[in-house]
């Protein structure tokens, strides 16, 4: 009678211990919108997000939005480059799963060149997508899908080497992380896999920090579809070796 009494105490121990571990996973997976993080939704019917002021919006920014918190300290981070004599605009914001889509499968499908290269020519598809990826993610791998990611003043390296552009790139990555943002397109120069380095490419880390853990956490390879090139996800390794090849820490 005694050692079913502890064998029972011991099942209950257990079964405690299992609840106390996996229950608040469940409730925290639970709170993870992965439409969200894929790009599937509506940003300009989203309250979290707000359209960008003309002031600050340049091109194919014109017209979009950003997360709330994310475009409140861009205006901040402006605000105090304009000070020191620098001028920072956006000339791009939030693209949700369609609008990556589209550039995607513009570049995939030949009819925007790719380092000079009509990819239709390119028959080895994983070679296809890791051209397009040099530069552009996948639709559902994006960090432009979650609203805390800007493209600012030019889309061109080059850019940012001399004149005005080196000016504004000094300013960056001197001020940028006082306001929460980071350059996640690093040099590879130390290691980091993935895209090639974007100097024009910042993020809005308080906020993007949590989503790409819960991004890590909640998507998988299954859940990257919905476009030409997708079964190449995983052999290729998008979700480790690129939306994980970030220089933010």
């Amino acid at each position: 009678m005694e050692l079913q009494f502890k064998i029972q105490h011991l099942r209950f121990e257990v079964i405690l211990c299992c609840f106390v571990l996996f229950v608040p996973s469940m409730l925290l997976s639970q709170d993870v919108d992965k439409n969200y993080l894929l790009g599937q939704f509506d940003e300009s019917k989203d309250s979290r997000f707000v359209k960008l002021g003309d002031d600050f919006a340049r091109g194919s920014a014109q017209g979009k939005y950003l997360r709330k918190e994310a475009y409140e300290a861009f205006l901040k981070m402006a605000s105090a480059a304009n000070e020191d004599g620098i001028t920072l605009f956006i000339i791009s914001a939030t693209r949700n799963f369609e609008a990556q889509k589209t550039i995607w499968e513009n570049k995939w499908e030949g009819r925007t060149l790719v380092e000079g290269q009509n990819l239709t020519e390119v028959t080895d598809l994983e070679k296809r997508a890791k051209l397009i990826l040099l530069y552009s993610s996948m639709p559902g791998t994006s960090r432009h899908h979650w609203g805390t990611d800007v493209d600012l003043n030019s889309l061109e390296n080059s850019y940012f080497d001399s004149g005005e552009g080196l000016k504004i790139y000094q300013w960056l990555t001197t001020h940028a992380a006082n306001f929460g943002f980071c350059q996640p397109y690093t040099s590879k120069a130390a290691g980091r896999t993935g895209y090639e380095e974007e100097k024009w490419h910042w993020s809005y880390w308080p906020l993007s920090k949590k989503l790409l853990s819960d991004y890590v956490n909640s998507v998988r390879y299954s859940d990257i579809k919905g476009f030409e090139g997708s079964k190449t996800a995983k052999s290729i390794n998008a979700i480790g070796k690129y939306v994980q090849g970030i220089g933010c820490k």
